[in-house]
């Protein structure tokens, strides 16, 4: 029963069509289809907002889009691969997190700009906390960061994401307690994904419980199988 849930809890593929976006982001998600689309001319992208807001499923469905595509497309999360190492054949490059580089791959990330700069070619994408001139990276890679467009990513509010979750699980055939809603947003990862990916597995334990969804049902998915903020924030 513990692998049936985790494998429930797998995420499915981050793409710009399951992107929930909240009202002040339409432009960003507009010109990112546009340009999974190769109908935008601009190539060099930045977006910033805090952690949970998006920028991780933004970054992957567009490289995603471009894997699909049959182009050479990479995600690096700066937060798990720091420093690294690319080819200079690519079509699509996202780098998510970039405060989280050292030195030596700030060199790397400045080296690999100015390269597809010059070229010409290939579509660059990276993410982090705050706006360019307020990251803590050298001056000249920042400098660069900013020479693209540049979209900050509102997060969704507590009463959007209730509504969201709320109508996932009508649309899965069951009515989910607002006490559920409310507890997962206080003790568990804030992001969307994570949140649905949780309500999917309470839905599954229900039916293998065959009790109905309730916050002492979900304590116990909690508590015997799945770790506390086990899912990816994006």
């Amino acid at each position: 029963m513990k692998q049936l849930l985790l494998d429930i809890t797998e995420t499915g593929h981050p793409s710009l069509e399951n992107f929930v976006p909240e009202k002040n982001n339409a432009e960003l998600l507009h010109a990112l289809k546009e340009l999974a689309a190769g109908q935008q001319q601009d190539r060099f992208y930045y977006i910033w907002g805090e952690a949970g807001s998006g920028k991780s499923h933004l970054l992957q469905a567009v490289t995603n889009a471009f894997s699909q595509q049959q182009c050479i497309a990479t995600y690096i999360d700066c937060n798990q691969t720091n420093p690294f190492s690319l080819g200079t054949d690519i079509d699509c490059i996202s780098i998510d997190n970039v405060e989280q580089l050292n030195d030596s791959a700030q060199i790397q990330l400045f080296n690999l700009y100015n390269r597809m700069r010059e070229k010409g070619q290939g579509i660059f994408l990276a993410s982090g906390l705050a706006p360019p001139a307020q990251l803590s990276l050298r001056q000249d890679l920042a400098t660069r960061l900013g020479w693209g467009l540049v979209y900050q990513v509102y997060s969704l509010t507590d009463e959007k994401k209730i509504e969201v979750m709320k109508n996932h699980a009508m649309q899965r055939g069951f009515e989910l307690p607002w006490e559920i809603c409310s507890y997962l947003l206080k003790h568990e990862r804030r992001d969307l994904p994570s949140l649905i990916r949780l309500v999917d597995a309470l839905d599954q334990f229900s039916l293998i419980k065959q009790r109905p969804v309730t916050l002492p049902l979900l304590r116990e998915l909690l508590q015997s199988t799945l770790p506390s903020g086990s899912s990816a924030d994006h």
